[in-house]
């Protein structure tokens, strides 16, 4: 069990930010036993982070049924995060990237270990394919997760590279030469697809977002059934998420005049 491991307080945090994450992304109040099972834990290591969590303010225990939900300082720490959003500056358009293509839109961001989701609009479609909020996405595997490795520092790109990638499907590649050679056209194209990598039947196409810094502040993606949104997508739809991409960089700030050239750094970034 993942309690086993002697990492000291490293895991201890580990352990405490996994149940405030669980808390966050469930949308409902949760009880001991469901965290436990979410997280395969045992009951007693979960109550006993619940008790410090509790005390502390960052979660509450509603006393009708004993389940818990995120507390006041939890909140207090949004409230205080920086006022440029990128969940609330993308809402816009990508609602309208949904309407105009059909497909489920979604909105990533970097974190070391992949492409976190930080929010989707469904499909219009009568199967609804996309992905939870707080889900992680591998870099390789993902169009999202393309994206943002294409446009990041050298450095992590190798490092990136050199972890053994996991193979999901038939379709992932985890060779690093050939990763790489995509990653540099992911860079020059401005988009990138993952058709079938990650799941059968499913393919995704992203594109970049930039910040007023030039720097890769997020990925915005369609996701669909590889019938709708095949291995080799139409132009419409390229261009339609490049200019949806392009409108929420510019809502960050990117662009403005003496700002830094682009294409000049993400050809940096990957040389």
């Amino acid at each position: 069990m993942q309690e086993d491991r002697s990492d000291g307080g490293v895991r201890s945090v580990q352990l405490a930010l996994d149940v405030l994450e669980t808390l966050a992304f469930a949308n409902e109040e949760l009880g001991v036993t469901q965290l436990a099972q979410r997280l395969k834990l045992t009951k007693g290591s979960v109550h006993r982070h619940l008790l410090t969590l509790v005390e502390r303010g960052y979660l509450v225990q509603n006393p009708t049924t004993t389940r818990y939900a995120l507390g006041p300082r939890s909140r207090l720490l949004a409230h205080h995060a920086p006022d440029t959003d990128l969940i609330q500056l993308a809402a816009g358009p990508m609602r309208e990237l949904r309407d105009q293509l059909g497909h489920s839109v979604v909105l990533s961001e970097s974190t070391p270990r992949g492409a976190l989701v930080l929010s989707m609009v469904p499909g219009s479609a009568a199967i609804e394919i996309g992905v939870r909020s707080g889900s992680e996405l591998p870099f390789h595997s993902s169009a999202q997760g393309k994206i943002l490795l294409a446009f990041a520092p050298r450095p992590q790109q190798l490092r990136i590279l050199a972890r053994p990638l996991q193979s999901f499907t038939p379709h992932t590649v985890v060779d690093p030469k050939p990763l790489e050679d995509e990653l540099l056209r992911v860079a020059q194209l401005g988009f990138a697809t993952a058709p079938e990598q990650a799941m059968l039947g499913i393919n995704a196409v992203a594109a970049p977002i930039f910040d007023d810094q030039d720097s890769c502040a997020g990925a915005l993606a369609l996701v669909g059934s590889i019938q709708f949104l095949p291995v080799e997508p139409d132009a419409n739809s390229i261009s339609a998420l490049k200019a949806a991409a392009g409108q929420i960089s510019r809502l960050l700030g990117h662009g403005r005049v003496g700002g830094p050239d682009t294409a000049r750094s993400a050809r940096q970034r990957t040389a």
